[in-house]
């Protein structure tokens, strides 16, 4: 497209947005501040708690419900979920005995072993190995620096029992997420069904899932593990059915011309030719999983997550860190590993040779776990790394942090009283005072400007029901917290994106940065921030803002990388400066990719306040975490699901908005990538 064209479409657009836009906008503005400011009825005001929704008594009776009468045919509720539980709990052992415990005889404190886990050489040499394999020798050894970090820093033991928790549920996560994807292709019915479900899934918090979950399997890793493959699931089924939707025609064409049947068709032919996406996804699961089983060690996951969250509790700054970089090791080495296997196109075996030969590095892999073992009885070293070798940097951070408290107290107390006082604290009066009615009305004619009578009763009826089942006054709070970390993170983000697009160098030290930053589970961005500002609604927009602002680089980047350079030579040619190219061409024609940002950063930044309840926030997700400690899925389920409608609103009205953009600019509707 030209910037004639462009410009000849400029007075048109806006003065047909300006005659329909404004007057409802005004008229439904004038009847807020009505609401507001006026005297109205209390129940305008505040939603009447004789007119609330008795959702979460609701919730935990039919959970109780199914716990102790439901059955199934021959099977009662209970007993399924044994067998549920027992088919999670034999390859986790397996994998336990394999990376930490050893094989045991034996039950509890009488256990004996009868063969040692894995040694510490055979599974760095096997993760060396998987590097080798799928990215060379430089991914080889970060990948053995990693857990060679997480030996020598004494996490050996806890990273293992994390590890071994990812193990069995990536599998399951990937395996289920496929299954699902390969039926929303094929039926596109089930796919409408589906997709809401899937929704949903992907916007209730973390810490919601575990509430049931800790209700129905009791407390244990077996509970972890299921409430992790339940999270982790859903970018698998997307991802999956996406994939098989884009297989080139002319791979169709030729399945169907050599007869394949349908079952054919998807294993042999569109499956193997969506294998990059569906790596992708698999990538997606396991950073997914490692998240939550650190999440999931508050219903006995156990592991590296346990540790963080044990230091948290006792404000052990050092111990708290140590496991910290830990996990962020952990991340690092299996994000690396599968993206590098995900890229990777690996040849055909060579037909005829020697199993070695086909496989060197699954041989070689063989060959080291058999010799560490046998040399494990000659050489003890071998086997376990001896505690005497271990390096322990706990009482040096502990001694830093104490020092940067000591010196920089003033300072930062400073800074979070300024921001506190002049920011936060009015801005959550403003939001506390607003009438529940007039919100919800504003939402309602939003959802209508944007994407008419559906998306309007679809916004409209779940602000209602956040008001109706009780948590109005909570979701202010949490909508306080995350409009003040995503404006920062936008403030932050957008910034850098534009610099990063405009030079290929500093997009190359960025893009290393956001990387690493999307490896890290969100646990341990609360670490330095408990550190430096103790706990408090500060502390958490920080860890939010520190969480979030990765999708908004990263959309800044992409939608000013994606604007047509003909259009930026038109610019040229008509004598336009770099600076008005950049304000009047590329960031106007990125504006929709720019709003798909700063919608996947308020994504982020929900998931993330959940988390900051732990360090002292009064919103939704302290809520959710009230409701962990008790056991109450009721009241867990209707805070998180609360989560889920704050973020699907966001969503709808912030996508609907970027179409309607994309639209007026004349660009096609190519959307964005997954953050």
């Amino acid at each position: 497209m030209s910037l004639p064209a462009i410009e000849a479409r400029r007075p048109i657009a806006p003065r047909m947005a300006t005659g329909s836009v404004s007057l409802p906008w005004l008229i439904a503005l004038a009847l807020f501040a009505l609401l507001w400011l006026a005297p109205v009825p209390k129940w305008i005001d505040v939603y009447p708690k004789a007119w609330e929704i008795p959702a979460a008594r609701w919730i935990s009776t039919a959970m109780k419900w199914l716990v102790n009468e439901a059955t199934f045919g021959l099977f009662t509720f209970t007993e399924f979920t044994r067998f549920l539980a027992s088919i999670i709990e034999a390859p986790y052992r397996l994998a336990m005995s394999l990376l930490a415990t050893g094989f045991l005889s034996g039950q509890g404190s009488s256990a004996v072993q009868v063969a040692p886990p894995l040694s510490w050489i055979a599974v760095i040499g096997i993760v060396a190995l998987m590097g080798h394999a799928a990215g060379g020798r430089a991914l080889a050894l970060l990948a053995a620096a990693c857990f060679a970090f997480i030996l020598v820093f004494g996490q050996w033991q806890s990273a293992m029992a994390t590890l071994a928790s990812v193990l069995v549920a990536v599998p399951i996560g990937v395996a289920g997420g496929m299954l699902l994807g390969i039926a929303a292709y094929r039926h596109p019915r089930f796919e409408r069904a589906l997709t809401p479900v899937l929704d949903v899934m992907q916007t209730v918090p973390a810490f919601a899932y575990l509430v049931p979950i800790l209700f129905l399997f009791g407390f244990g890793p077996t509970a972890a593990i299921l409430a992790t493959v339940i999270y982790a699931l859903p970018p698998m089924a997307r991802i999956t059915a996406l994939a098989l939707r884009q297989v080139a025609p002319e791979i169709r064409d030729l399945g169907r011309m050599v007869g394949a049947t349908r079952r054919q068709m998807t294993w042999r032919v569109l499956v193997p030719s969506a294998r990059d996406s569906l790596m992708v996804g698999v990538n997606q699961v396991i950073m997914l999983s490692l998240n939550m089983v650190i999440i999931a060690s508050m219903i006995g996951a156990g592991g590296l997550g346990f540790d963080v969250l044990a230091a948290l509790r006792r404000l052990d700054i050092g111990a708290g860190l140590e496991a910290g970089l830990a996990i962020v090791a952990l991340a690092v080495a299996l994000d690396r590993l599968s993206q590098a296997f995900a890229q990777r196109d690996f040849a055909a075996a060579r037909a005829g040779a020697s199993w070695p030969a086909r496989y060197p590095h699954a041989a070689a892999a063989a060959a080291l776990v058999a010799a560490t073992y046998l040399l494990g009885f000659v050489l003890p070293a071998i086997r376990t790394w001896p505690e005497a070798w271990e390096i322990s940097t706990g009482a040096f951070l502990s001694d830093v942090v104490k020092w940067i408290n000591i010196n920089f107290f003033d300072t930062f107390e400073a800074v979070k009283n300024a921001i506190l006082l002049n920011l936060l604290i009015p801005f959550k009066r403003l939001l506390g005072d607003l009438p529940w009615l007039g919100v919800t009305g504003l939402i309602a004619v939003a959802g209508w400007r944007l994407g008419g009578v559906r998306l309007m009763a679809t916004v409209a009826i779940l602000s209602f029901l956040i008001a109706a089942t009780g948590q109005w006054e909570k979701a202010m709070v949490t909508v306080y917290l995350c409009g003040i970390s995503v404006l920062f993170a936008a403030l932050i983000g957008i910034p850098i994106g534009i610099l990063a697009a405009e030079n290929d160098r500093v997009w190359r030290a960025v893009s290393l940065i956001i990387d690493t930053l999307q490896t890290l589970p969100s646990f341990v961005y609360l670490m330095p921030v408990v550190m430096l500002f103790r706990v408090g609604d500060f502390s958490a927009m920080i860890a939010v803002v520190a969480y979030a602002v990765v999708p908004a680089i990263r959309y800044t980047v992409l939608g000013l990388t994606r604007v047509d350079p003909r259009v930026i030579e038109a610019g040229r040619a008509m004598g336009a400066t770099r600076g008005q190219i950049l304000s009047r061409i590329r960031l106007k024609l990125a504006l929709p990719e720019i709003l798909l940002g700063i919608n996947q950063t308020i994504m982020f930044a929900l998931s993330m306040l959940v988390i900051t309840a732990l360090v002292g926030t009064r919103d939704l997700g302290q809520e959710v975490y009230i409701a962990l400690t008790k056991a109450d899925t009721g009241r867990g389920l209707v805070a998180g699901l609360a989560v889920a409608a704050i973020a699907i609103v966001a969503d709808r009205l912030i996508s609907a908005g970027a179409a309607r953009t994309r639209a007026r600019l004349g660009l096609a509707d190519t959307g964005g990538p997954a953050s």
